[in-house]
């Protein structure tokens, strides 16, 4: 319930903007599982094609250098597209934290049915928001790892590897291809971890307000 002195036009835009930016977020988790889907089924599809292709099969290298690349590239896009919805995501949920920050102020009885979930570090809309989201601040280093830009990246090094091998291992011993693709590999998953970090390291501030309660 409102408070009297609350402003009508002030909170209807408030509920207005609180569904605008859930459905932001619906439309980014929508737009992340397309795309990480759409990536796994060329993947899947490209790998059935270069089974039917395996050798002796003269076809297997000319398929190979030609899906291989076209994956790795399908992948780096979709990785890059990945942070961006990512970064999106934590934007929106910031912005519906400190909306929902006002909402507990409005009565003494809002702040027990609306959770703050950050505890004492509920003011901070970033925390908030991270917190809802089931992620703490002490694992920063951590959480890059579990991002779902990261795995469809991590799968796309594999494939990265792989194709580095098949070329490799028609001018080096195998243990030499081997190697190399997986340091190719690693390379790739870490110069990614590092951008993605970066990414988020530099994302776009909400802009500091004056006051987090209530206007009278």
């Amino acid at each position: 319930m409102c408070m009297p002195n609350d402003n009508p036009s002030l909170m209807s835009a408030l509920t207005t903007e609180h569904f605008v930016l859930q459905t932001a977020i619906s439309t980014a988790t929508s737009e992340e599982s397309a795309r990480a889907t759409l990536y796994v089924m060329a993947l899947s599809s490209s790998l059935v094609a270069l089974g039917f292709a395996a050798p002796p099969s003269p076809a297997f290298a000319p398929l190979a250098a030609t899906l291989l690349p076209a994956l790795a590239i399908l992948g780096l896009f979709t990785s890059v597209r990945l942070v961006d919805t990512g970064l999106q995501n934590i934007q929106c949920r910031s912005a519906m934290a400190r909306i929902r920050n006002y909402y507990r102020d409005l009565s003494p009885q809002a702040s027990a049915y609306i959770i703050a979930w950050a505890g004492p570090a509920e003011n901070d809309a970033v925390t908030a928001a991270t917190a809802t989201m089931g992620i703490g601040r002490r694992r920063d280093w951590l959480i890059g790892l579990f991002t779902i830009a990261m795995m469809i990246s991590t799968i796309n090094s594999i494939v990265i590897g792989a194709g580095i091998t098949l070329l490799a291992v028609l001018a080096l011993p195998l243990s030499a291809a081997l190697a190399l693709g997986l340091l190719a590999a690693v390379v790739h998953i870490a110069l990614f971890y590092l951008y993605q970090r970066h990414r988020y390291r530099t994302r776009p501030q909400l802009p500091e307000i004056a006051s987090e309660s209530p206007a009278a």
